[in-house]
C-alpha cells in the first residue's frame, strides 16, 4: 500500500505538532513556551482537519488558542514574569521527567492500539465522523457521565484557584492591610476608635 498525500501531510503535521511539543517544554523562555504551545496545538486542530473532523479542529482552535493561551499569556504579562530566559524555569529534574514522560507515552500508546486495534474509520465512503451530529450523539449517548464528571473537575479547580488567590488577603492579611487599617499602631474598639 503506498501512502496517499493526505497520510503523508498528516505524518508531516505531526511531526512538526511533536517538534512544537518537545520545544515548549524544553524552552527556558516562558513566552516561547506559550508561543510553541500555540504551534503544538495548532498542529493537533489540522490533524483533525486532515481526518474530516472540521467540528472538532474548530472547537481545538476557538478554546484552546483562542482562550487558553491568551489566558496564559495574559497571566504571563499580568504577573510580570521575566521575558528574557528564565533560570527558575528549569528545576533540574530532567532525567526523571523524561523517564516519567517515555512511560506516560508507552502506556498511553500500548493502551490505544489496544483498545482500537481492529477498529478503522473510513473517511472516504463512511459516515462523516466530525459533524455536530455526530459527536453531540456520541457525546451524549455514550459519554454524559465522563461529560458531567469533568464539568465538575474543572469548576472544582476554578473554586480551588479563586481559594488560594484569595489567601493572605483578608483579616489577616500583610503588613501592609494592617497598616492601612491602623492595626500596626493602636487597636481599635468597635465603635472606630483607638485604645
Amino acid at each position: 500500500m503506498s501512502p496517499t498525500g493526505v497520510e503523508i501531510l498528516f505524518l508531516l503535521v505531526g511531526l512538526l505538532t511533536l517538534g512544537a511539543a518537545i520545544t515548549a517544554v524544553t524552552t527556558r523562555q516562558l513566552v516561547h513556551a506559550a508561543l510553541w504551545l500555540v504551534v503544538a496545538l495548532g498542529g493537533i486542530a489540522v490533524e483533525y482537519l486532515l481526518l474530516s473532523a472540521e467540528f472538532i479542529a474548530w472547537v481545538q482552535v476557538l478554546i484552546y488558542v483562542g482562550a487558553v493561551v491568551v489566558l496564559l499569556l495574559f497571566g504571563l504579562m499580568l504577573t510580570r514574569a521575566p521575558i528574557g530566559p528564565s533560570p527558575d524555569a528549569d528545576s533540574g529534574n530532567r532525567t526523571v521527567a523524561l523517564a516519567v514522560a517515555v512511560t506516560a507515552a508507552a502506556v498511553l500508546v500500548t493502551v490505544v492500539v489496544d483498545a482500537f486495534r481492529t477498529t478503522w474509520i473510513d473517511l472516504e465512503s463512511g459516515a462523516p465522523q466530525g459533524t455536530t451530529d455526530v459527536t453531540g450523539r456520541i457525546l451524549f449517548q455514550h459519554w454524559v457521565l465522563p461529560f458531567e464528571a469533568l464539568s465538575v473537575l474543572l469548576l472544582a479547580a476554578l473554586v480551588g484557584a479563586i481559594v488560594l488567590s484569595r489567601r493572605g488577603s483578608g483579616r489577616n492579611g500583610t503588613a501592609a492591610d494592617d497598616a492601612a487599617t491602623g492595626a500596626g499602631d493602636g487597636t481599635r474598639t468597635a465603635d472606630g476608635g483607638e485604645r
